[in-house]
């Protein structure tokens, strides 16, 4: 249940472009939760410019987030204990693009994320990158990281309740409500 009194998806995917404000605002889906509220971190900190990146997300959240990092075991936290407590997960391009480097088993990867969102009590709300919209990529690497976020996508948008674009901080909801 949300704080105003109805009732939340349990499953909601977060879609959009570099700086669309879909981390923004999959955070206040969230926060419209009553706490405690569980964000699950996909990144790595490479480098200077990603580690300010993950401290400005850092200092954007209120008291009352608990942060798990999950690089790649995103399937293993989400299908951790279950709480029923609102979960972010930010952001699946972030946590594909770590499993593609790390030349693994894919298929599996993704099998098992599915099923750990599929299984999870909810509320979940998932972020991710939408990178379908630009010019073909010129190398294998890149093209098979859009194929392949393209993909996840389209299961985790049918498998979800409510799936939300944003554009220019507008989210724009493509299913549910």
């Amino acid at each position: 249940m949300t704080q105003d009194g109805s009732r939340a998806p349990r499953l909601t995917l977060v879609l959009g472009g570099a700086r669309s404000g879909k981390s923004a605002y999959a955070e206040r889906l969230i926060e419209a939760l009553p706490p405690p509220w569980l964000y699950v971190a996909t990144a790595e900190a490479w480098d200077d410019e990603m580690r300010a990146r993950i401290a400005q997300h850092r200092a954007r959240r209120p008291a009352g987030w608990e942060t798990r990092e999950a690089p790649r075991d995103l399937a293993g936290v989400l299908a951790g204990p279950a709480t029923g407590r609102p979960v972010l997960v930010d952001c699946l391009t972030l946590w594909l693009t770590n499993v593609l480097l790390a030349e693994v088993d894919l298929a599996a990867e993704t099998a098992a994320l599915i099923e750990a969102c599929a299984r999870h009590p909810g509320p979940l709300v998932l972020v991710s990158n939408e990178v379908g919209l630009g010019i073909v990529p010129d190398n294998a690497l890149a093209r098979r990281f859009r194929d392949e976020a393209g993909r996840l996508h389209q299961r985790l948008a049918a498998l979800a309740d409510r799936v939300v674009l944003t554009v220019a901080g507008l989210p724009l909801v493509v299913k549910g409500d």
